[in-house]
């Protein structure tokens, strides 16, 4: 087998190929996870979880050009597949399953490493220095000024006058922020595998579809009914989810015309009767 440059690969490449297109065939959904600082031992406890928990999932990690090539030639028989190799980008890997996505994403994302801030690396959270005292020599002082810092010296030691942000989530982390976190020895952040997207066989789909459950779908549909009566009630419009409505306004303006004129009905006469039944036997 060779890449469209004509190169020759392995067998150990080849093998990898025929198992990805294998798993591109029989399996129906793919996750596409994100493993930027996630190390060999973390990878090697999420796939230990898969299997504990009997989930069905596959994890395939490599080089994004040899995921891209196997998808690209699959997507030659399912174009779909041409939407999974577009977001085949950065530092990613892919999970295969035929099980509930939801249930997999919690085991890929519980398993977090709490780690120490990188020079130039995203912050994934805001990250704070407290006010208060930081057990530094007043010999750093100048450290902390060259950030603008406010403190003052207390009992030999630095203290921080006011709350100042060191990180901020989605931005880099400067080289002298991540610095001073080092010296305070904090490890302010949680690496672990994130879902970033969601193949369905068709196309991608945001994670965040994942934390639909049962009853939100009630709702909408419950609030989608109540919209439909509303609108059949106003224009007067006979729609299935404001028939019964209609039936109940409909008696109602009959026994209020039975109140007003000497107009009776049966119907009218046995609500009357149980009306006083209830006045006469419950307080």
């Amino acid at each position: 087998m060779a890449d469209e440059g004509g190169r020759e690969y392995s067998e150990k490449k080849i093998a990898y190929a025929a198992r990805l297109e294998n798993l591109l065939k029989t399996v129906p959904k793919v996750l596409l996870i994100s493993v930027d600082n996630v190390g060999s031992q973390q990878m090697h406890t999420t796939r230990a979880e898969l299997r504990k928990d009997g989930q069905k999932a596959e994890v395939i990690m490599g080089k994004n050009t040899m995921i891209k090539f196997v998808i690209r030639r699959a997507a030659q028989e399912n174009p779909a597949f041409n939407k999974l190799a577009d977001a085949i980008r950065l530092n990613v890997g892919l999970v295969f399953t035929d099980s509930d996505p939801k249930k997999i994403r919690e085991i890929l994302e519980k398993n977090k490493v709490v780690a120490a801030a990188k020079s130039g690396s995203i912050a994934p959270t805001d990250v704070f220095l407290e006010a208060g005292p930081t057990g530094m020599e007043p010999a750093q002082t100048g450290f902390f000024q060259a950030l603008g810092i406010a403190t003052k010296i207390t009992k030999g030691s630095i203290e921080v006058i006011k709350q100042v942000q060191l990180a901020k989530a989605g931005e880099r982390v400067g080289p002298s922020e991540a610095a001073l976190m080092t010296k305070m020895s904090m490890k302010p952040f949680l690496y672990g595998l994130k879902v970033t997207h969601v193949f369905d066989g068709e196309g991608m789909v945001d994670p965040a579809v994942l934390d639909i459950d049962n009853e939100d779908i009630r709702a909408c549909f419950k609030q989608a009914m109540g919209n439909v009566a509303a609108v059949g009630l106003k224009i007067g419009y006979p729609v299935a989810p404001a028939v019964p409505h209609m039936f109940v306004n409909a008696f109602r303006n009959l026994v209020a015309l039975t109140l007003e004129t000497s107009i009776d009905f049966k119907q009218v006469t046995f609500l009357a009767i149980i009306k006083s039944a209830r006045a006469h036997f419950l307080p």
